[in-house]
């Protein structure tokens, strides 16, 4: 293929970039493809104003780079600045303690943990042997699916 007829129609692959990144990044949020369909219209102007195929190819990973690493990371903290930063789901699980109300059989039990909400819970396997009555305190140290992976208060480091 010549490289005339490739710059010629070069702006038709550079519109599809920017629709195609503009759309994911609709989906993601995440400002990256926001930068890459920019960086692509960095090509489709340096095409529309006469530059070779290779020169828009090069503008446009440089426009993009530059963005990603200097516009993008403002943007992202910008956004982010006035999240909540409280633990929630699973995260805000890890760490809290709780009491035994079902006594441990073979490693499992029921836990009523610190936010009222009951478990059921199993034995990290490293205290798989420790029996754990009723009104014994444990803490969370996973969760997996539904069960709460506890390990005896007194055995946690703080």
């Amino acid at each position: 293929m010549d490289g005339d007829v490739i710059s010629q129609w070069a702006w038709i692959a550079w519109v599809g970039l920017i629709l195609l990144f503009a759309v994911v990044e609709m989906l993601s949020l995440d400002f990256t493809f926001l930068m890459l369909s920019i960086g692509s219209v960095g090509g489709l102007v340096t095409g529309l104003l006469g530059g070779p195929w290779w020169a828009q190819v090069i503008v446009a990973g440089l426009l993009a780079v530059i963005l990603l690493f200097f516009v993008r990371p403002p943007l992202h903290r910008r956004l982010h600045r006035g999240a909540d930063p409280a633990k929630s789901n699973v995260d805000a699980l890890l760490g809290q303690s709780g009491v035994v109300v079902r006594r441990f059989a073979e490693g499992a039990g029921q836990v009523k943990l610190a936010n009222g909400e009951t478990w059921t819970s199993r034995l990290q396997t490293a205290d798989g042997g420790i029996p754990l009555d009723e009104g014994d305190r444990v803490v969370v140290t996973a969760i997996e699916g539904a069960t709460a992976v506890v390990t005896p208060a007194e055995r946690t480091v703080s």
